[in-house]
């Protein structure tokens, strides 16, 4: 199974290029890897790597266990028309207590219990038999001596009175299966009365005389080495396995269902046994409450973040491996120790850097320009107060590597990620939007590059209402809009949180909008002056 590698949700650039660029690492040292994302890419990550010619990684929507990952009993299903006694097979070696029924297009079409077959054995019709002759042949062993029939329906005879009687009291019918020895005048009068199938027990011989009589009028005639009274009681066996199906519509689980949300099922149902099918309707097998269940969870490489608000969903049903991250700590736990790489720096992309370098594996151009990117951009030009000689140091390596000037591309970059006139107000706000739990308090914090401010500005009440409308899940939310050029950022939030951004950044004054110089980075300026704040109150 390949190990995922990923970023946090609402991704950026640094997410994205670390993502892929430590994918391209961890393939290289002989590790299978893939990187994937969250969300939808902004427009800086979509320009750097249309610029590099580097495709977006796929969408990851959770990491959740699902059924298709559990080792239940796979084919452990069997067509509608085999017989009882190869469904009863069937069950005794996936030990289970009842099997699913298919059709030719592996559809379900029923399910049978072993109490359901005991039933049948007990009280069913013993002197019935509608199935294949081969399902016949298969359950007594048999051996064909004539065949021209394929289905064979009617009723079971065993002749164990004397001839005379026989012939006084049984009027032999077409559909008449009739189980009997070396007879020679019973055999006469049940080829003659053109009967549908005649059983040989004991391997018994059949004159040649009688056998060119029985060919003449086509007549099954199979031999057995069981003898007449195991073969009228094992016969039954013989029939179709939908002849005692009474669950037409069974309670199924799909194979894209969570594990969990199976779990929860099965305690308010209380079914032992479930089909499991596809989204086709198909048969796949069926999953046991008392089956062993087991299953491997996904393994995860968590990049720029490491806090389980801003992860993929179902991250604590996943094995995480490993976690390299520049943030602080947040809450996510393992159950065994993992590699966990984390320092203060500006960016991933610039541990990631080096990783490359203690591994001796040489960049490629194209990862070489995703590194730098991502680097670029947490660290606003290398101007932003998160900065480390690390960075500048890694930024300058890379842009050799990449052969881009640092300043000229970079400028590029940001001006890609400026233009939002084709994003709507909540698309601006979840472009880049990280949610932090303190406490039992949630608060969310969006930014949004920006040269021109003026566009946002004319639809202040918009976003003021959509922040306004999150207040139920986000006790203080804020879209700050950050200007590199002027290094600093415009500030708009919902109503609640007022006095916290005035406090937080020492306003003399407060109104939607306001410019606060100076304060150009979430994790250094933006989320510590709000959260002492909060914690002072």
């Amino acid at each position: 199974m390949a190990t995922f590698i990923f970023g946090h949700k609402n991704p950026d650039t640094d997410s994205v290029c670390s993502s892929i660029a430590l994918a391209y690492l961890k393939n290289e040292l002989g590790e299978k890897c893939i990187p994937k994302v969250l969300g939808n890419i902004n427009n800086e990550t979509k320009f750097v790597l249309d610029y590099f010619n580097v495709p977006v990684p796929n969408y990851l929507n959770d990491v959740r266990v699902r059924i298709k990952k559990i080792k239940y009993d796979h084919k452990a299903y069997i067509n509608e028309y085999a017989s009882i006694n190869d469904a009863f097979n069937l069950m005794q070696k996936h030990n289970i207590t009842a099997i699913p029924l298919v059709n030719e297009q592996k559809k379900l079409t029923g399910y049978v219990t072993l109490k359901e077959l005991a039933k049948y054995l007990i009280n069913g019709d013993k002197e019935k038999i509608d199935t294949t002759l081969e399902n016949i042949i298969n359950t007594l062993e048999a051996t064909v001596i004539t065949k021209y029939d394929d289905t064979i329906k009617g009723n079971i005879m065993v002749v164990g009175m004397k001839s005379k009687d026989f012939f006084d009291t049984i009027e032999l019918h077409k559909d008449d299966i009739l189980i009997v020895g070396d007879r020679y005048r019973v055999l006469d009068y049940a080829i003659d009365s053109k009967v549908k199938l005649i059983i040989l027990p004991f391997n018994s011989s059949i004159n040649p005389e009688l056998l060119e009589k029985a060919k003449n009028n086509r007549i099954n005639i199979i031999e057995t080495s069981l003898g007449s009274y195991l073969i009228s009681n094992k016969i039954l066996l013989a029939n179709y396995i939908k002849s005692i199906n009474t669950n037409h519509n069974p309670i199924t689980v799909n194979n894209e269902d969570c594990y969990q949300d199976f779990r929860q099922m099965i305690h308010k149902i209380n079914h032992t046994n479930y089909p499991v099918i596809n989204n086709k309707g198909e048969c796949l097998g069926l999953i046991r409450l008392t089956g062993p269940n087991t299953y491997e969870k996904q393994k995860v490489i968590l990049v720029d973040h490491n806090n389980f608000a801003q992860s993929v969903d179902g991250i604590e049903e996943a094995e995480i491996v490993e976690i390299i991250d520049h943030h602080n700590l947040g809450a996510i736990g393992t159950n065994i120790p993992i590699n966990f790489r984390s320092k203060p720096v500006g960016c991933t992309a610039t541990m990631i850097y080096e990783m490359f370098n203690e591994n001796k594996i040489s960049i490629p151009k194209n990862i070489a320009g995703l590194l730098l990117s991502a680097i670029l951009s947490d660290t606003l030009l290398l101007t932003g107060p998160t900065t480390t000689e690390d960075d500048k140091f890694a930024a300058v390596k890379l842009a050799a590597s990449a052969k881009i000037s640092i300043d000229k591309y970079g400028l590029e970059m940001f001006k890609a990620a400026s233009d939002i006139s084709q994003m709507t107000e909540k698309e601006i706000i979840l472009s880049d939007f990280k949610a932090y739990n303190v406490e039992d308090v949630t608060i969310g914090i969006a930014q949004v590059m920006s040269m021109d401010y003026e566009y946002i500005k004319k639809h202040t009440d918009n976003f003021v209402t959509i922040l306004n409308g999150m207040s139920d899940k986000y006790k203080t939310i804020a879209l700050f809009i950050t200007d590199i050029i002027r290094k600093g950022s415009y500030v708009i939030y919902n109503k609640e949180s007022e006095l916290i951004i005035k406090e937080a950044f020492g306003l003399n004054e407060i109104f939607e909008g306001i410019f606060i110089p100076r304060i150009v980075s979430r994790k250094k300026d933006f989320l510590p002056s709000i959260l002492g704040v909060m914690e002072d109150n």
